[in-house]
């Protein structure tokens, strides 16, 4: 068992010695030397002398029919170079459409620009094209768009009624994706049941909130019908292929490149329709083409996540044990199904895991995916999970409370038990092998859960309003070919490569299909290259996010690279390693395997002969007649990873929190974390992955939440409305990494990149709670803002005075 806290950073960041492991290290970010001091190159930071810059006029209402729009003041004015609607440029680049092999899906083409009717406040309408943003920007201002607007309706629930106007014509209804799963006599089940809790849930929606906003440039080169496409994207491959079949063009001849990307979250995993126009436009012109989205931009059309409504109830006996569980959800998924992953990503993923880790004879959950006059849904750090944690472990603890067991023991009692696993669950996934009930031991443990609630009770009884939360979750994730990553998808998310080769100076070179927006993949994939080949750290560059170095690659996401890249990068490895002895045991006078490798150089276990890798590929490179032709070897190697079905990640959150009695404020004075994430690469990589992400999590708890009034207008346009957690709102973590290895994938890695969005808001909600008891409150809506709280209190105070 390892343990962090706040204090331990200051201690990490070392190099292993000679011949040490890099695996399990603490090995400093390679990346932090350029992020740090103000060195990285992000996409805005790239060369552009001579580009034109893109702006795009977006629309301000949110269903409307584009009756005239009048472009000639803009096309007059000075240093633009080009003004251009649908029409102008439905020739050169097809409507996206994200496909699905759901029963029932509903596809909406998604257009460059809009087709003749808007959507959402923010679809793009007009494209400007100018030798600077800022005339560029002006160009917009001129613009005169004639609207006939159509009927609105934002409220999902009424959107799904067959009278309900449509906001896709096409279509035959609102519902753009439906899913049910079923296991067992449900309604039986309740029918006998000895006792059931039920509630009616939201969790309102949010924005990803990457520090970078998305930001596009494309390079043409006439002469080759080539394009160079710089974009701040997760997903390079992914982009590339869409682009080559929406373009016409060859892949061959496109290439998409992240360079740094100042974080992504999820709402850097789609296509979007500035990556479309900025390409479609280079390449018309014949001149590169910039665009860098601002502030107001990233909230209006970067996709956004959760904005569920969950109708749920939960049978249980006398004992505690769960008997059953059913639900209903409905999802907003927006204006469109996003390209590519579709409407299901978020909607579909809330039932799938809705049952957790808990042994669930029973279940019934049923899903539909809405669209409505907003920002499109899609992808966001945890995919539904982060709802269907927080509904089961409300309704966990309204179980316990009901019962007056602890809500621990309600735990304890319910998850899956180390001698059941493998686990198939209600809906078919399968829980490999986790330590749930570890992890809730070891939570339990290191929060000093018993002395916690004595002292809770002396503060209550002083007046004060202190909550203890816990909550405890599983996830997939390295999800193999066997799953996509959205369900129905046709796009093969579950893959990976490395082509990785020693070069004639003896540096190595490894390239991947992934892509970081901070992770640290260039410190990690190189700890495990360095491990394998029995190099030198500091020998080995890690290249990723460019979709020319593999044949196929689709970015990173959903917990994936280090289970499915890392994968690659070991089988990789070894085959190059194998070929670098064969060679080695020519030069050497030796058999392969009388031979060792080590910090960079390949010795005998016997006697004194070595090679260093600069002399290894002097020798087959560059010396002639060193090697006899049967001993050349390729030293350039790639390989693939599948690893099938994935692995189970799993983890359990406490949490103490104070509420301020008058200003309604939630105050989080300790956080405790036992996760599970297999083997440990660089714990103080998974260390500051996890606090990122509990503090993405406490934002959606306590503070973020887009809003949108009901004529589809965003009222939390810019950061003085949507509030995000700063410094004090996260506390430091107490975190337990148990001492497991994945059973099942290559290198005994699991992913961990998105457990604190799906755990913290469950946990802080279930301590709210805690905290409101006494006045027999429970929370049922995230996030908990003050006014929520306020209104809680006072409507519980008005009903209990109607009734006395």
């Amino acid at each position: 068992m390892s343990r962090t806290s706040g204090s331990d950073q200051a201690d990490a960041g070392l190099r292993p010695g000679v011949g040490a492991k890099h695996v399990g290290q603490p090995v400093r970010r390679v990346e932090d030397a350029r992020l740090l001091t103000g060195n990285g190159r992000y996409v805005d930071d790239l060369p552009h002398a001579h580009a034109l810059h893109l702006a795009v006029l977006r629309s301000d209402q949110a269903h409307a029919r584009i009756l005239a729009i009048n472009l000639d003041a803009a096309r007059a004015m000075p240093g633009v170079r080009g003004v251009y609607v649908w029409a102008d440029i439905a020739g050169i680049i097809k409507p996206a459409l994200a496909t699905s092999r759901m029963a029932g899906y509903q596809p909406t083409p998604i257009h460059a620009l809009a087709n003749g009717v808007v959507h959402f406040v923010g679809e793009p309408v007009v494209a400007v094209l100018a030798e600077s943003r800022y005339l560029a920007e002006d160009a917009c201002d001129v613009i005169e768009v004639e609207y006939e607007q159509l009927p609105v309706c934002t409220d999902p629930e009424a959107a799904c009624a067959p009278d309900a106007p449509l906001l896709h014509p096409s279509l035959i209804s609102n519902v753009l994706v439906e899913r049910t799963f079923s296991r067992g006599e449900v309604d039986s089940v309740f029918a006998d049941a000895p006792l059931t809790v039920s509630g009616r849930f939201r969790f309102h929606r949010k924005a990803p909130m990457a520090m970078e906003p998305r930001t596009y440039m494309a390079q043409y080169d006439a002469g080759r019908d080539a394009l160079m496409f710089y974009t701040s994207s997760q997903v390079p491959g992914i982009v590339r292929d869409a682009l080559a079949e929406l373009l016409d063009m060859p892949g061959n001849r496109l290439t998409v490149v992240a360079p740094d990307v100042g974080g992504g979250f999820g709402g850097k995993t789609s296509l979007y329709q500035e990556e479309m126009l900025v390409c479609a436009l280079a390449r018309h012109v014949g001149k590169t083409v910039k665009w860098t989205g601002d502030r107001l931009e990233d909230l209006l059309s970067t996709s956004q996540a959760f904005d569920q409504r969950v109708v749920a109830e939960l049978a249980f006996d006398e004992e505690g044990h769960v008997l059953g569980l059913r639900a209903e959800v409905i999802s907003d998924v927006g204006a469109y199904s996003i390209y590519p992953w579709t409407a299901g990503i978020e909607a579909v993923q809330v039932i799938s895991f809705l049952p957790g880790p808990y042994r669930l004879p029973c279940y019934f959950g049923h899903v539909r995916g809405v669209t409505t006059p907003k920002s499109p849904t899609g992808p966001y750090r945890g995919v539904g999970r982060p709802t269907s944690t927080f509904v089961m472990e409300r309704l966990m603890d309204m179980a316990a409370v009901k019962l007056g067991i602890d809500p621990v023991e309600m735990r304890r009692r319910n998850l899956v038990q180390p001698h059941e696993f493998p686990y198939k669950t209600a809906v078919g996934i399968v829980w490999d092998q986790s330590a749930f009930i570890m992890g809730l031991e070891e939570a339990t443990r290191e929060f000093g859960y018993e002395r916690a609630r004595e002292e809770q009770a002396k503060a209550r009884a002083a007046g004060r309003w202190v909550g203890i939360g816990v909550a405890s979750y599983a996830e997939l994730s390295g999800i193999g070919s066997r799953i996509s990553a959205s369900p129905g998808m046709p796009i093969n998310t579950g893959t990976d490569r490395c082509a990785i080769q020693l070069d004639s100076t003896g540096s190595i070179t490894a390239s991947f299909g992934c892509a970081s927006h901070g992770q640290g993949h260039e410190t990690t994939l190189a700890q495990v290259l360095a491990d394998e080949l029995g190099a030198r750290f500091e020998d080995i560059r890690v290249i990723t996010g460019n979709s020319a170095t593999v044949p196929h690659g689709t970015g990173s996401y959903a917990s994936r690279t280090a289970v499915i890249s890392g994968g690659a990068a070991i089988l990789a490895a070894r085959e190059l390693r194998q070929r670098m002895l064969k060679v080695s045991a020519a030069l050497l006078d030796a058999a392969p395997e009388d031979l060792e490798i080590s910090d960079g150089v390949i010795h005998a276990r016997l006697g004194d002969a070595s090679l260093t890798f600069k002399e290894l590929a002097r020798a087959l490179y560059s010396q002639m007649g060193r090697l006899p032709v049967e001993a050349r070897e390729e030293l350039c190697v790639i390989r693939m990873y599948d690893p099938v079905t994935g692995t189970t990640s799993s983890s359990t959150h406490m949490v103490q929190v104070e509420i301020d009695p008058e200003t309604y404020a939630v105050h989080i004075q300790r956080y405790v974390i036992a996760e599970d994430c297999g083997r440990v690469i660089n714990p103080m990589i998974v260390t500051g992955q996890t606090r990122g992400a509990v503090a993405q999590g406490i934002g959606a708890a306590l503070l973020e939440e887009v809003v949108y009034d009901a004529d589809g207008q965003l009222l939390t346009a810019s950061l003085v409305d949507y509030l995000l957690p700063s410094a004090p709102e996260v506390p430091s973590i107490e975190l337990v990494h148990l001492p497991t290895v994945a059973p099942n994938t290559l290198g005994g890695f699991r992913g961990m990149g998105e457990g604190g969005t799906i755990g913290a808001p469950a946990a802080i909600a279930n301590a709210v709670s805690d905290a409101l008891s006494h006045l027999g409150i429970g929370i049922a809506e995230l996030p908990i803002t003050p006014e929520r709280i306020f209104r809680l209190v006072h409507s519980n105070s008005s009903a209990t005075s109607t009734k006395e």
